[in-house]
């Protein structure tokens, strides 16, 4: 039996693919697409049966290449640029290409473990896996949203599990390739190791210079939730994948810029003295921004507390304290 990562040279997707490595699997069909080459390093440490282009392999998968013998598909793959304009390409990438595959699946009775987004919620403060409590601010959460409803419109006529994640605010090792949509943590490394100096937006949304608020989640803790479904093929739903707590983006600055002091030996340093030194500096928030932005996101992770998860999740210290670990040793 083969896995199947879509994405899988990608954030997320290389990342289960080295989890399922670290299980003994190798029968892994990594598909991607490497317009972008520079992706294929994050697949460099792992083991792989083959890669596939994403349009061949949906061409392949159709004609049965693969027919009864599919342990699961964890589809990783989208355009994840929340400022992309195409808003064509965006529906026939992320949701027209998603649907084929959930089509798919149910058909041949394959678990399916997608990727959703939190973006999904919008502007609104309540983020719970309710419909009630979702409105997209721009055609990434759109085509992320449409599939979620894809699946709750035919949710009474599953023949085989479907787990959809909205995830929060994910960061750490494997995003190098994703320039501009990177994390907060990736970027703040980058600017200290460079200058020696951080910077952030000043203040939106009725919030302080740097205290916009989001639910920051270790990429290391989305790979166990996945594998958690993967493990009890019996738990289908949409689940919020975040920590359950709200982070300031100056917990994030505070927390990267002493994980890189100690490395260097130097004493930590709190916000205000970040301030004062002129290490922290804000920026103006862009225009192109403006009413696109979530200042504050927080997961209601009862529902995937409800599924069986309950292992602990990384507060934004403990994180970015391995992430720039991690960067420190890969530079």
């Amino acid at each position: 039996m083969v896995y199947i990562v879509t994405g899988a040279a990608g954030f997320i997707g290389a990342n289960i693919v080295k989890a399922l490595n670290a299980r003994g699997e190798t029968d892994i069909i990594c598909v991607d697409n490497l317009t972008q080459a520079d992706k294929f390093k994050n697949l460099v440490d792992c083991e792989i049966a083959d890669y596939i282009d994403k349009e061949d392999f949906i061409e392949l998968l159709l004609e049965g290449a693969w027919e009864d013998d599919i342990a699961a598909i964890f589809h990783e793959g989208a355009c994840s640029d929340t400022m992309e304009t195409d808003g064509r390409y965006m529906m026939d990438n992320n949701y027209r290409y998603t649907v084929t595959l959930f089509d798919y699946c149910q058909a041949d009775e394959v678990p399916f473990l997608y990727a959703s987004s939190a973006s999904v919620y919008g502007g609104g403060t309540v983020f719970k896996e309710e419909r009630s409590h979702e409105g997209p601010l721009n055609v990434y959460g759109y085509s992320k949203f449409l599939f979620d409803q894809y699946v709750r419109r035919n949710w009474n006529n599953l023949t085989a599990q479907v787990a959809g994640f909205r995830y929060f605010n994910v960061y750490g090792p494997r995003e190098q390739h994703k320039g501009r949509m990177a994390s907060v943590s990736f970027h703040l490394f980058n600017q200290y190791m460079a200058t020696g100096k951080v910077r952030l937006f000043e203040g939106s949304g009725g919030f302080a210079n740097g205290e916009q608020r989001r639910d920051f989640i270790s990429v290391e803790d989305v790979v166990k939730v996945n594998l958690h479904f993967l493990d009890n093929p019996d738990q289908s739903g949409i689940f919020n994948v975040g920590t359950g707590r709200a982070q300031t983006f100056n917990d994030v600055a505070v927390a990267t810029v002493n994980a890189c002091r100690r490395a260097k030996g130097e004493t930590e340093l709190g916000l205000a003295q970040l301030q004062q030194q002129g290490i922290l500096e804000y920026i103006d928030f862009p225009e192109a921004l403006k009413g696109k932005y979530q200042n504050f996101t927080q997961a209601d992770i009862s529902h995937l507390h409800d599924a069986g998860y309950d292992a602990p999740l990384l507060t934004v210290e403990e994180g970015c304290s391995l992430y720039v670990q991690h960067l420190l040793k890969s530079a």
